[in-house]
Order: C-alpha cells, then sequence, then structure tokens
C-alpha cells in the first residue's frame, strides 16, 4: 500500500517506500509532534490518568480553520522510528494512562501497525483510540477490525462543496459516512465501565462551525437513521477563527450560543441522547483542547 500509496482515500499513487510523498507530505518516517498524558478529551477516554495521546504530524486533510496546523500542515515534530514509537505507548502505558489514542493517525497506518507489533510483545495491553479526521479508506479500515478498540472520527461536513473549500476534499460526505458505518460496525456502541471509561466502541466527533458550515442536520440525521441512536457523539463548540479562517468571511468569528444550542437540539430531535456537551461559557480547557 506504502509502495503506490492508497492509504487513504485521495490515492495519490506515490512510492512513499522511496521517499515519495504525496498530498500528506509524509514519506517513509514517521513523524511526531507531542505525545503524553491528555486530560482535555472526551470524559470516557480522560478517566482519571489521562489519555495517552500521540499526535502524529501531516494530515491527509488541508483543514483552513485547522487549529492544530502548525502540525497538520506546518510539520512541526520529529521523525521516529517502529521501536522509539513503541517505547513511546508503552511509557504511556506506564504513567497510568487509560488508552493509546492515536491522533491523526490515517497516513501513517502501516507505521502504527509495526509499532504495535513490537509494544504488544513487550506487554502493551491499553486499548487503543483511532482518531481520525474521518477520511479514511475502507481497504485501511479493514485492516484495523480487530485491532482499533475505540474509533474517535470527525464527522465534519455535510455537503461537498464546503467540504472541498475548506478541507480540499470534495468527495467528503460520502467517504466519511462509509468509514463511520464500517467503523461501527467493527466496535458497535461506545461501551463504558462502571469506572466511566471507554473500553470500546464509536465516539463521533462533530464541530459545529458558524452560519451551519458543518451541515449539523445531516449529520445527526445519518447517524440515527443509518449507525445508531444510541451513538456516542461530541457537538463541540469551540470553534474560533485560526489558520487561514480569517481569509473566508463566514469563518471570521466563534461559534455563538444561538449556534451551538440549536446544533444540539437538531440531535436530541433525531433521538440522539449520548451528547458529550458543554454549556457556554466554555470551560477553559475546551478553548485550549486544540491547542
Amino acid at each position: 500500500m506504502l509502495g503506490e500509496c492508497c492509504l487513504c482515500p485521495r490515492h495519490c499513487g506515490v512510492n512513499r517506500l522511496a521517499g515519495e510523498s504525496g498530498k500528506c507530505h509524509v514519506t517513509n518516517q514517521v513523524i511526531v509532534s507531542s505525545y503524553g498524558p491528555h486530560f482535555g478529551e472526551e470524559a470516557p477516554l480522560v478517566g482519571r490518568y489521562g489519555s495517552g495521546t500521540i499526535f502524529f504530524t501531516y494530515c491527509n486533510l488541508r483543514c483552513v480553520f485547522c487549529q492544530n496546523y502548525t502540525v497538520s500542515q506546518l510539520g512541526e515534530g520529529s521523525p521516529i522510528n517502529s521501536e522509539e514509537l513503541a517505547g513511546v505507548m508503552l511509557s504511556l502505558q506506564a504513567k497510568g494512562c487509560h488508552n493509546i489514542n492515536l491522533v491523526s493517525p490515517t497516513h501513517v497506518v502501516p507505521y502504527i501497525l509495526d509499532a504495535l507489533e513490537i509494544a504488544a510483545s513487550m506487554g502493551l495491553y491499553l486499548p487503543l483510540v483511532y482518531n481520525s479526521g474521518g477520511y479514511d479508506s475502507m481497504k485501511t479500515l479493514r485492516l484495523l477490525d480487530g485491532i482499533v478498540d475505540i474509533y474517535m472520527p470527525d464527522m465534519k461536513y455535510s455537503d461537498e462543496k464546503t467540504a472541498e473549500q475548506l478541507s480540499g476534499i470534495k468527495d467528503y460526505p460520502k467517504i466519511n459516512r462509509a468509514a463511520v458505518k464500517e467503523m461501527h460496525r467493527q466496535v458497535g456502541d461506545l461501551q463504558i465501565a462502571k469506572d466511566g471509561v471507554a473500553h470500546r466502541g464509536l465516539l463521533v466527533r462533530h464541530l459545529v462551525l458558524p452560519h451551519r458550515l458543518a451541515g449539523t442536520a445531516e449529520v445527526v440525521h445519518f447517524l440515527a437513521q443509518e449507525v445508531s441512536t444510541n451513538t456516542y457523539l461530541n457537538i463541540m463548540a469551540q470553534y474560533h477563527p485560526c489558520y487561514k479562517a480569517f481569509d473566508i468571511p463566514q469563518l471570521a468569528r466563534p461559534v455563538n450560543k444561538q449556534e451551538f444550542n440549536e446544533a444540539i437540539d437538531l440531535a436530541h430531535q433525531q433521538g440522539l441522547n449520548r451528547l458529550d456537551r458543554y454549556d457556554f461559557p466554555l470551560p477553559l480547557r475546551l478553548i485550549l483542547r486544540e491547542k
């Protein structure tokens, strides 16, 4: 798959094993920007000791409003080999983290699997969280069947033109919905233990954008009708203009309370009641979550 890269739906076809790169800019090595216990994730992932996040550099999307743009677009981070990545996973486990949270993993799945084989042989047992932008291919997801415990995809848009304008991907809605259905097929609804920590299942993120640009009504309808009314959905309100968002008038302001409350109401109307939500004003930890 790396020899003629088809890891994500872009299907760039470059030979990454020979050092070529496609839209994600990654060649034959993994780059990691940071890692450690994270307490700004969803409550079922954080628990008491945090989610063991590993932030992979670069991304297969080009979101003009990305709050992590120095990592996803500008390449902030350092190369790491499979043995080192396995060591990172084991170090997070040793710190008491409740899971290994792979952030933006889509474009480096083979390298993650290589590191997992090493880490598992050395005692890694934590649940694995696949934390993606939701633009994932069926072929890659099926490689992960039985390996990933918790899928946490974004559902960013319901409109192709909006997706193309804001993230450089015109077929995002179709690809995203198929991916979410496959993720749910593999792991089902989110299962949370008595201690409040999730150990398996699907957790969907949906960032509310100004002027209804995210297409919330269509997203929640899809989840309720084609996935499950028991879907654990995090409706996020922490959008604020960042990166190139100031160049687009409709994105040049934060989400307001009315827009956020409308998104919550739309979810409830579809029968979605497992919502991870916060009232305005947002806690500081959520405002800073993406930074």
